[in-house]
């Protein structure tokens, strides 16, 4: 059967995902009186309620006698661990870019890499259909970006499309709003290679993804380089080194139809399939037959750039409403996260109750924090902490990120004068699409985290960010970190109205009545720039006198500022923490005991 691999990349919400729904439709994999979800590659929970894809998943799908094998891959940055991996399993890549916002900064990144390969990208100018679209222009973009991105004579050859993936249709004819996406499945089979691999030399595989399956165990999954495979037969794994790490057999061979995984006795060169029967190897290793002694090249992953410490629970309210506390299981799970997402980096302190835990951005750690939320785990999580490296005339270097803001007229001022204060640089300023202004800044990673809430309350929520790993680049000194203090609960027990009503007065409460406090919690932001210790549990005295007028003072409380898991993270104090449970995210000091958070402040300042 005719074969061909391809990736679908693009930057968030541009469409891509909904396209191949349609692609899945209109090639006949789903019957038509199927029932499917939308967007059904996003499978995981966190996926369907951010509307993202964290995971890249490979499908098949049959269009007349040739099997085509899509990717599609996440386009946060903070998940580009994946795409890097990703684009070594393909023969051509569409590059799908919104007709409106045009090409985004995420579309960059994984563009970049997909040209370095020498893959021939197929564009498609998605959303043709909206109001405010403008294609040539975005087509403009697009051809100024692959010379940017230094792309060759063929690649700058590019076949453009423009489709509208919700409606299902594509065409070569720019005004042409109907049809089907027949124009694309023909584009695809007549400008993307078959693999060319070579089907008599013995097998190899280079695992891109790994997976855990309770009955199978470890399921690895990639492309088979040369050979065929077939089940039961004997292989070993080769490190980066081509050392031999493991031996055995393959028990299980899967090969991908629709959203499937089927079994399969045999698979040839250049078949995407997933593999069972290891028990050690892992992304990046080589599988292949035993005669085969040289390891298969893997793509070099970017480094992390920032960490977090995640810590046992252990405020007065822990096992409550978790059922893992223990160090032991917080290790297991961080591992085994570890192990399949090569993006993330594990270290244990010497305390063996915290893990440092580095990966690529918020984004990325906070969604590993609530996925282990959601398994009922209960953690200490520390402000996020960018690792900072060294040039060769070994002066400190820190990550540095591209930051693309677009914005109202009205409020540039504003985020202009905050990024400044992030020692951030204004690198471009141009007039975009919908009245907005597109800023682009060269920022040091730590002036951006905690930034994006301020952000939005800036640009009454109507400003949009992007952000993408640039480089590591000087040192760029202190950057002012949040200006108010806390206030901190004094003791044990539960809010009480009459002891919030006057602490109003005093700043913004993250807590309402009746909730469980204990002393060392933060319940709420002091309007001045110290830390406050009050008591948030002070109950009216009942005595035998009434009010004049027949009523008692009754205290209408403003409803408490609620933070969301990242809204938290990002607020957090190096002094402090986010106590986060499957029910709860509380803030707190590191150290609850005032006499300890002073000893530790005057150290601090010693040194």
């Amino acid at each position: 059967m005719n074969l061909r691999n391809i990736a679908i990349i693009a930057h968030v919400d541009h469409g891509k995902t909904t396209l191949v729904d349609q692609l899945f439709r209109q090639s006949g994999t789903f019957r038509d009186n199927q029932r499917v979800e939308e967007r059904a590659m996003d499978s995981n929970d966190l996926e369907k309620e951010r509307g993202i894809t964290i995971l890249a998943k490979p499908t098949s799908i049959e269009w007349e006698g040739t099997r085509i094998n899509i990717v599609d891959t996440p386009g946060h940055a903070d998940f580009g661990g994946e795409v890097e991996r990703i684009l070594s399993m393909v023969d051509g890549v569409i590059l799908l870019v919104d007709a409106a916002e045009g090409a985004m900064p995420q579309t960059k990144f994984v563009t970049g890499k997909a040209l370095a390969l020498g893959l021939r990208p197929i564009v498609v100018v998605n959303k043709v259909d909206r109001s405010d679209a403008r294609i040539q222009e975005v087509l403009d973009e697009v051809f100024d970006l692959f010379v940017a991105l230094e792309a060759s004579d063929e690649q700058l050859d590019f076949p453009v499309l423009y489709a509208s993936g919700r409606n299902g249709y594509a065409s070569e004819d720019m005004d042409r709003r109907e049809g089907t996406l027949t124009p694309m499945f023909q584009k695809i089979v007549d400008h993307v290679p078959p693999p060319n691999l070579d089907e008599d030399a013995p097998f190899s595989f280079l695992v891109t993804l790994l997976d855990r399956d309770n009955f199978l165990g470890r399921i690895l999954t990639g492309r088979v380089q040369s050979g065929v495979v077939k089940v039961n037969q004997p292989i070993h794994a080769l490190d980066d080194d081509s050392n031999v790490i493991e031996t055995g057999r393959a028990s299980k061979l899967m090969s991908f139809r629709g959203l499937e995984r089927v079994p399969v006795e045999e698979a040839r060169a250049g078949d995407i399939i997933s593999l069972a029967g290891l028990a050690v190897a892992t992304v990046a290793h080589t599988i292949c037959d035993t005669s085969v002694t040289q390891a298969i090249h893997a793509q070099p992953i970017d480094p992390p750039t920032l960490s977090m410490r995640f810590a046992v629970n252990d405020s007065p309210m822990a096992g409550r409403e978790g059922s893992k506390v223990t160090s032991r299981m917080i290790r297991d799970r961080l591992m085994r996260e570890a192990e399949t997402n090569v993006a993330i980096k594990v270290t244990e302190a010497a305390d063996r109750d915290s893990f440092e835990v580095a990966g690529r951005g918020e984004l990325q750690l906070g969604v590993l924090i609530e996925t282990m939320r959601r398994e009922g785990f209960e953690l200490g999580i520390s402000r996020p902490r960018v690792l900072f490296g060294e040039d060769e005339n070994g002066k400190k270097t820190e990550p540095y990120e591209t930051v693309i803001i677009d914005v109202d007229e009205e409020h540039s001022g504003t985020v202009v004068e905050k990024m400044n204060l992030r020692k951030a640089e204004m690198t471009d300023m141009r007039p975009s699409t919908g009245g907005k202004t597109r800023i682009t800044f060269s920022a040091p990673s730590r002036g951006m985290i905690g930034y994006h809430g301020e952000f939005l309350s800036d640009t009454r929520g109507t400003g949009i960010m992007n952000r993408l790993f640039e480089k590591y680049g000087p040192h760029r000194g202190a950057i002012e970190g949040r200006k108010n203090g806390v206030l901190i609960s004094n003791g044990v027990g539960e809010a009480q109205s009459y002891a919030l009503g006057p602490l109003e007065d005093r700043g913004i409460l993250f807590v309402g009545h009746g909730e469980a406090l204990y002393e060392g919690m933060i319940i709420g932001e002091n309007a001045k720039t110290d830390d406050l210790e009050v008591n948030p549990m002070k109950a009216k005295q009942l005595t035998n006198f009434r009010a004049s007028g027949g009523k008692d003072d009754q205290v209408r409380l403003t409803p408490p500022k609620k933070m969301t898991l990242e809204q938290a993270i990002a607020y957090i104090d190096d002094d402090e923490m986010v106590e986060v449970t499957p029910k709860s995210i509380r803030l707190r000091k590191r150290h609850l005991d005032p006499n300890e958070r002073k000893r530790a402040s005057r150290s601090k300042q010693a040194a």
